[in-house]
């Protein structure tokens, strides 16, 4: 197949050795610029979307995704009001509970923290803490045992385990007497400690939801219900939808109340990053245009040749332009593969330094998580590629267009 005349020579041009080697090896230096800079780029990328995963994990995993509670007070007929929400088809799950601030008590450590009445056969179809128990089961909550599941976090301050009894304090219910303020307490038995590794673990405690309503004298009712939704990212439509089909006195919020400027810094970030890492592309491609440029002083004979045979101004730009474009696709190529490997091989890489310089990256005290997470996102990596592209094929523009102004007479008048 007979190539385009442009394409032809300017493939021509890629390939031939240089008089002046100084431009193979601008050349080559802007090609391994570019193809740092993607690898860089998707590297990075992908560490911040596994981070904001983790994150999303963790949070949404712990927190209701929606939320109704009773503008008046305690909700009273909770399990008509469970029916009427499950009937949308966005809500996958729900489960009541009565919340309460409380003063944690055990061995001479006093902690602040929320302690959650809920139904243990319900509560594992809103969160994840079922899933997460590192010492008990979350079923040894029954009625009237008065068991209490710790947070990990809570229970290290505590100096608490299982089988140990841990004095809560409910200061709202507190009365008033002549001696002072006497609050309400009550001691349960530490049944098991769950570990999400969210900031749930560090004041976050379960405990039987009658147990709860017992000590806060609460009848018949439940401070809220918390649900499912079958897409997290969906919950503005499931909000608004429950708004309008329940009574005017429900109250009908979503996760992105409490949490949503949390995701919109880390989308910040991640944008913010992007520009940045891009001028990195973009100080490679320059390299492009100064080995273009002087390509270009090199050919004057060239291209006056060229021309005086016929060829159009337009099509000695697109000849030199094919000839940056070359080494753009070329970087771009090779950053795309290595920063692909580079991103799915990383959590390994980190683990094997761990290992083998016995040392921790992410400690445990430190950090939520303790390895590094990565999210690969094809559509990262096109963005990513596409960009880089661009910044390459407008770094052929100028001296193209040099090239494409030579005049035959004034290059020829020194040969």
């Amino acid at each position: 197949m007979r190539l385009p005349f442009s394409l032809f020579v300017g493939l021509r041009y890629t390939r031939a050795k240089r008089r002046d080697h100084f431009i193979s090896f601008i050349s080559l230096i802007s090609m391994i610029g570019i193809a740092l800079g993607v690898m860089v780029l998707i590297t990075v990328m992908s560490v911040m979307n596994g981070f904001e995963r983790e994150l999303r994990d963790r949070i949404l995993g712990m927190a209701p995704h929606v939320l109704v509670s009773n503008i008046g007070g305690p909700i009273q007929d909770w399990q008509n009001l469970e029916q009427r929400v499950l009937q949308n088809p966005g809500v996958v799950g729900a489960s009541p509970y009565i919340q309460s601030e409380t003063m944690f008590q055990h061995l001479g450590q006093d902690h602040f923290g929320l302690m959650q009445g809920v139904l243990p056969e319900k509560v594992g179809e809103v969160t994840v803490v079922k899933d997460n128990m590192r010492n008990g089961s979350f079923d040894s909550l029954k009625e009237g045992s008065y068991n209490v599941i710790l947070g990990a976090s809570l229970a290290r301050r505590l100096s608490a385990n299982v089988g140990d009894k841990v004095t809560l304090m409910f200061l709202k219910e507190s009365r008033i007497t002549i001696a002072g303020i006497n609050p309400r307490a009550k001691r349960f038995t530490v049944s098991g400690i769950f570990e999400t590794k969210s900031e749930a673990d560090k004041g976050l405690a379960f405990v039987h939801l009658n147990d709860a309503a017992k000590i806060l004298r609460i009848r018949d009712g439940v401070s809220a219900l918390q649900l499912k939704t079958q897409d997290v990212m969906k919950v503005h439509e499931v909000t608004e939808s429950l708004n309008q089909a329940l009574d005017y006195n429900y109250f009908v919020t979503n996760w992105t109340r409490q949490h949503q400027t949390l995701f919109n810094a880390i989308e910040m970030e991640k944008r913010i990053m992007f520009i940045l890492l891009t001028f990195i592309i973009a100080v490679a491609a320059f390299n492009i245009v100064t080995s273009l440029v002087m390509l270009v002083n090199e050919k004057q004979a060239d291209i006056a040749i060229l021309r005086t045979l016929g060829a159009s101004p337009g099509s000695i730009l697109r000849i030199f332009m094919t000839s940056g474009i070359i080494n753009g696709i070329i970087g771009t190529g090779a950053g795309v593969i290595l920063g692909v490997l580079l991103a799915l091989n990383l959590p390994g890489i980190v683990n094997w330094l761990e290992v083998t310089f016995n040392m921790s990256v992410f400690p445990k005290d430190v950090y939520f998580i303790n390895f590094l997470p990565t999210e690969l996102l094809p559509d990262d990596v096109i963005k990513i590629a596409s960009a880089a592209f661009g910044i390459s094929v407008l770094a052929t523009l100028y001296p193209s267009w040099k090239a494409s102004r030579t005049q035959p007479a004034e290059a020829l008048r020194y040969e």
